[in-house]
């Protein structure tokens, strides 16, 4: 196969499950040739990257991660995607490995802003408690001249409910508690827009997006960005 991607996922399932649905719904295609190529890994059991970012004892999702593009070198991709924010604590070591570029989610979402959000200053994040601790997102934030909101302890627990309680054990979202820590974030915290940094955060989004609260969904982006380097892949 020529002209193709490898996508990185599995961190978890039912979020690598969105960005491919939302990679093929905005693809423009009239007929099955017009798809994009690529492959995905979808490394259900590689270890909880929060987990590991939070105490180094735990299993280090490096070595699975590491063994998971040196395989897919193999098979010469033309970029490589990696679909779940925390992992890109380990970005540097990852490309440093890869035969190709790997999209950086956060810095794509971060880049968006601008266009999207044209007046924003503040900007807030909500995530994992392994991207929040290890800053993934602040200084992407902060070179971009925003100014960066992190949730309160109150609000991270609530984030943290949201991702492992409600979608990652039970695939399900609650929508009011979704809805809640917009809230906070935007009318208690004033930020201007909230990033959602966790895939988790974007099946969210994508199943209770009725709200008017100004949110940058990563994972919506990166999808953007993905279909923008395989058509100019596919070009050259």
């Amino acid at each position: 196969m020529r002209n193709f991607f490898s996508i990185i996922g599995g961190m978890g399932t039912e979020a690598t499950e969105s960005y491919i649905h939302l990679l093929n719904e905005r693809t423009d295609a009239h007929y099955d040739q017009e798809y994009l190529n690529y492959i995905l890994v979808n490394h259900a059991t590689i270890p909880d990257r929060t987990d590991y970012i939070l105490d180094h004892s735990k299993p280090n999702p490096l070595t699975d991660l590491v063994e998971d593009i040196k395989q897919q070198n193999l098979l010469k991709p033309d970029f490589y995607t990696l679909p779940c924010n925390t992992a890109h604590y380990f970005y540097d070591e990852l490309q440093s490995v890869a035969n190709a570029p790997i999209l950086h989610m956060p810095k794509e979402a971060v880049k968006s802003i601008k266009n999207t959000f044209p007046k924003c200053k503040n900007v807030g994040l909500i995530a994992t408690q392994g991207t929040i601790h290890d800053h993934i997102y602040d200084h992407e934030i902060n070179s971009m001249g925003y100014n960066l909101i992190s949730p309160t302890e109150h609000i991270q627990a609530e984030t943290m409910e949201l991702i492992y309680k409600w979608v990652k054990e039970k695939n399900q979202v609650n929508t009011k508690l979704y809805h809640h820590i917009l809230d906070e974030m935007i009318n208690d915290l004033k930020s201007d827009v909230v990033i959602l940094g966790c895939t988790e955060l974007s099946v969210a989004q994508e199943r209770a997006s009725d709200h008017k609260f100004n949110v940058v969904d990563a994972q919506s982006v990166l999808v953007d960005r993905t279909i923008e380097m395989a058509k100019n892949k596919k070009e050259l």
